[in-house]
């Protein structure tokens, strides 16, 4: 229990009581775990807020709850990513620049699209609205371990995201993953195709980074969860009048 209060309080900003021992290696498993509690909060939410306003306003709403669970965790690590990443920069210089603490003009740009994205996504979502809600942020989270374990970091003598890899994760820490998997089932063939989409994302990204960088930092450990989650919303939503 005090592992997944550690990983709440590292990834929300939910209001937790005095903090517990600061564990990064135990917490990292529960990060799926911390999806499913924020898409649970979200889904309730939007259930509520749906006797109450239209769908797009509603959507509206949905992304700022997240982006407030989060404390703006990830979308500052976007911000800050696509300004290192985005442009012919070495690797030295792309780090140094998302370790700026100001944004540029290709950061903005990035979590604009990227709100304004997952903003159409969960407009788009009708069947099985209420499951989805709980299982992009959660599959976000996973590809948070995916990131942590195959890619070195970037920064190895600072950085908030440092303590993550001090151990590299082993095979069994993936075991918060099959949470949502196992709740996918629940979607039928939906489900299949939400994995899909949530596998091809993070192997595409770890993929980039890989090329881009050869390393992965804190900003882009983030930039990973937002980009992740806003395309999930989009995309499986694309079978909405097939499914």
């Amino acid at each position: 229990m005090r592992r997944l209060i550690a990983a709440l309080e590292f990834l929300t900003i939910l209001p937790l009581g005095r903090p517990v021992l600061y564990d990064p290696t135990g917490m990292v498993p529960f990060f799926p775990l911390v999806g499913i509690i924020m898409g649970t909060l979200l889904s309730m939410f939007d259930y509520t807020a749906s006797r109450f306003w239209s769908e797009s306003v509603v959507a509206v709403l949905d992304v700022v709850v997240l982006a407030v669970l989060t404390g703006g965790l990830h979308l500052d690590g976007l911000g800050d990513s696509a300004d290192g990443l985005l442009g012919h920069r070495s690797k030295e210089k792309a780090l140094e620049i998302m370790k700026d603490s100001r944004i540029g003009a290709m950061g903005l740009l990035a979590i604009v699209c990227g709100l304004l994205v997952k903003w159409g996504g969960i407009m788009s979502l009708k069947t099985d609205r209420y499951l989805l809600l709980v299982l992009v942020p959660a599959y976000a989270r996973c590809s948070l371990l995916f990131g942590i374990r195959y890619l070195e970091y970037g920064r190895p003598q600072s950085g908030i995201g440092q303590a993550l890899f001090e151990n590299r994760l082993a095979p069994k820490s993936f075991w918060g993953v099959l949470i949502p998997v196992t709740l996918s089932y629940f979607l039928g063939w939906r489900g299949i195709w939400l994995f899909v989409l949530f596998a091809g994302i993070t192997a595409a990204i770890l993929f980039y980074y890989q090329r881009r960088m050869g390393c992965i930092t804190g900003d882009m450990l983030g930039a990973m969860a937002e980009i992740t989650e806003s395309l999930l919303f989009l995309l499986v939503c694309m079978g909405d009048a097939v499914w």
